[in-house]
C-alpha cells in the first residue's frame, strides 16, 4: 500500500524521522540514568540498615503516591528508585508534553496550512502525530528492559525476566494514553507552548489527584487518572500483571484520539 494512498502513514513517517535523533539521546540517557541507580545498589544492600523500617518511616501518602512497597529487594529498588518516578511519571509527562506541541505547533508556525494542501484529510494529520510518537514509546520499551537485566546481572543480582517484561509490556498502553492526552490538548490550543504546559500540567495534576484520593473513600475518582491504570511495582515486586488496567488505557487512547479528530475537523485554521 503506497503512502499515497494512506497519508497518515506518510506523516507518521516523516515525524519519526524527525525525531529519530532525539528518541536515541533519551534511550541513551534514560538507560544511563538507570544504570547510575544500579550502580548504588550493592552498597545499600549491605549497609547496617534496616531499608523496610525506613520505608514504613514514610507517610502513607508518599508511599501511595510512588508505589512503595518496600525496597531491600532489587525488585522493589527498581520500582521506587527507577520505574515509579522516572519511567511511570517523567516519560509520562514528556510524552504529553512532546505530543502538545504536534498539531497546535504546526498551526502557529503555518506547517498545517502546506500540509492541508496537499490530499490529506485532518483525520489523517491527527492519527499521523499521533502515530509519530510511538516509535519513540516502542524503542524505550524494547531497549530499557535490556539494560535493566544487564544491570542487575552486573551488579551480581537475579530478576525475573517475565516481571521486567511485563513491566515493561504494560507501560505501553500507558505511554501511548500520555501521547494521546499530548494529541487532543494539541487541537485544543492553537498555541503549542500554552498546549505542552497544560498536557504536562494536566497529567500531573491527575497523578497527584490519585495519589491523595487512594486511601480514601474517593478512591474511585482516582481513576481518571491514567496512573491509576499502571503500577510498576505490582508488577515487579508482586508479580500482578493488570490486563483490565491495560485495556481501560488503550480504551482512553481510542477515545482521546476519537475525540481530537472531532476537534480538528471542526477547527477554523484561517486565523
Amino acid at each position: 500500500m503506497s503512502d499515497r494512498a494512506t497519508p497518515w502513514l506518510a506523516i507518521a513517517r516523516y515525524d519519526a524521522a524527525g525525531r529519530a535523533r532525539g528518541t536515541v539521546v533519551l534511550t541513551g540517557l534514560l538507560s544511563s540514568f538507570l544504570l547510575v541507580f544500579l550502580a548504588f545498589f550493592p552498597s545499600l544492600a549491605t549497609a547496617d540498615v534496616d531499608l523496610d523500617a525506613y520505608v514504613e518511616a514514610f507517610p502513607p501518602a508518599v508511599r501511595e503516591a510512588f508505589g512503595i512497597i518496600a525496597i531491600s529487594s532489587i525488585e522493589c529498588f527498581l520500582a521506587v528508585e527507577f520505574y515509579q518516578f522516572a519511567w511511570l511519571l517523567l516519560v509520562g509527562l514528556y510524552l504529553a508534553y512532546l505530543a502538545g506541541g504536534t498539531i497546535a505547533g504546526d498551526i502557529a508556525s503555518g506547517r498545517m496550512d502546506l500540509t492541508l494542501s496537499a490530499p490529506v484529510a485532518r483525520r489523517d494529520v491527527v492519527i499521523g502525530r499521533f502515530l509519530g510518537l510511538v516509535p519513540l514509546v516502542v524503542l524505550l520499551n524494547v531497549v530499557l528492559p535490556v539494560v535493566a537485566y544487564v544491570g542487575v546481572v552486573a551488579v551480581g543480582e537475579t530478576i525475573a525476566v517475565e516481571r521486567l517484561a511485563a513491566v515493561h509490556a504494560l507501560a505501553v498502553p500507558y505511554h501511548v494514553a500520555c501521547v494521546a492526552a499530548g494529541i487532543a490538548v494539541s487541537t485544543l490550543l492553537s498555541r503549542p507552548g500554552v498546549a505542552q504546559r497544560v498536557a504536562l500540567g494536566g497529567l500531573f495534576a491527575l497523578f497527584m489527584f490519585d495519589s491523595l484520593v487512594a486511601s480514601t473513600d474517593y478512591a474511585a475518582a482516582g481513576n481518571v487518572s491514567p496512573t491509576a491504570h499502571y503500577d510498576p511495582s505490582a508488577v515487579l515486586v508482586l508479580g500482578e500483571y493488570d490486563l483490565t488496567g491495560a485495556a481501560v488505557l488503550l480504551a482512553a487512547t481510542a477515545v482521546l484520539l476519537a475525540i481530537a479528530i472531532v476537534r480538528f475537523r471542526r477547527a477554523d485554521l484561517s486565523g
